[in-house]
């Protein structure tokens, strides 16, 4: 069943086809019929292209999550211009609540990725161990604080570079088409349903998330895949090397934490580079 169509924001409509500008995504010509169930509204026709100006308006959130999962642009230009986008460049209400359940399931992952490297004896006293030893709220804050750290820095080198080397003038809206673009963190929910290795999840949701940051950039900043896929690289790089000095500092850096949680460290890199010959 589809949802009511939503109240795009003024002077921000698109077509999500061409990314033609229109003056509006639909008209209610009868306030008798159930809008509800997608009824009393014309999409409008794009007059570039002759396509449905934006098809999402119809549609529920299964569908959208559906096809941000597929990367269509079509549903990214839905959400980060028709649908969240602003011209006082705020943060959404909703994009506010995303981006804190997100952090959560990295607090999740996170913590259940390091305590598969915990030994389990009863008397190591490595950093391992003494974390183990704390109250569970101690070791959910300090994750907590990590994940939140990693975000905080991958959103600001992101803006940073877009603002001063690109001229982007919404900040907020990059970090925003970054927020919607990392919705794949949510796969590990599947984990309450099928057991499987938590690192693997982990670097597979990894990288399906920095192929859809891409996309998110590209559209968003009108740019091409080449400096979107430098900024989402930028990004990780930064929230890396952030990650692999917080544990390090503290004792906690696995074999399996190594570069991003790729578990290959340095030497490896070197070696099959061939730089080590």
């Amino acid at each position: 069943m589809s949802s009511a169509p939503p109240t795009p924001p003024k002077n921000l409509y698109i077509c999500i086809e061409c990314s033609s500008p229109v003056q509006s995504l639909y008209t209610a010509y009868s306030s008798a019929d159930d809008c509800s169930l997608g009824r009393g509204v014309r999409l409008t026709q794009c007059p570039r292209c002759k396509r449905f100006a934006d098809k999402y308006v119809e549609h529920d959130f299964v569908v959208l999550f559906i096809d941000l999962v597929l990367i269509k642009p079509q549903v990214y230009r839905h959400l980060l211009f028709n649908r969240l986008g602003r011209e006082d460049d705020r943060f959404e209400p909703s994009i506010i609540r995303l981006g804190f359940l997100l952090l959560l399931f990295d607090v999740y992952l996170t913590w259940a990725r390091i305590e598969r490297n915990i030994p389990t004896d009863p008397l190591n006293t490595s950093a391992f161990g003494i974390l183990t030893q704390r109250p569970i709220v101690v070791q959910y804050l300090f994750f907590l604080l990590l994940c939140l750290t990693e975000s905080l820095l991958f959103h600001l080198t992101i803006r940073l570079i877009s603002q001063y080397l690109l001229g982007a003038t919404r900040p907020n809206a990059v970090s925003t088409a970054l927020i919607v673009s990392s919705c794949t963190k949510l796969f590990p929910i599947l984990m309450v349903i099928w057991n499987y290795e938590v690192p693997a999840a982990a670097k597979s949701v990894g990288w399906a998330v920095v192929v859809n940051n891409v996309e998110a950039l590209r559209i968003s900043l009108g740019i091409d895949y080449f400096r979107a896929a430098g900024l989402a690289g930028a990004g990780a790089v930064v929230r890396a090397v952030a990650s692999q000095t917080i544990l390090g500092w503290t004792g906690l850096l696995g074999d399996s934490d190594r570069w991003g949680g790729m578990g290959v460290g340095i030497e490896e890199w070197v070696g099959r580079l061939g730089l080590g010959k």
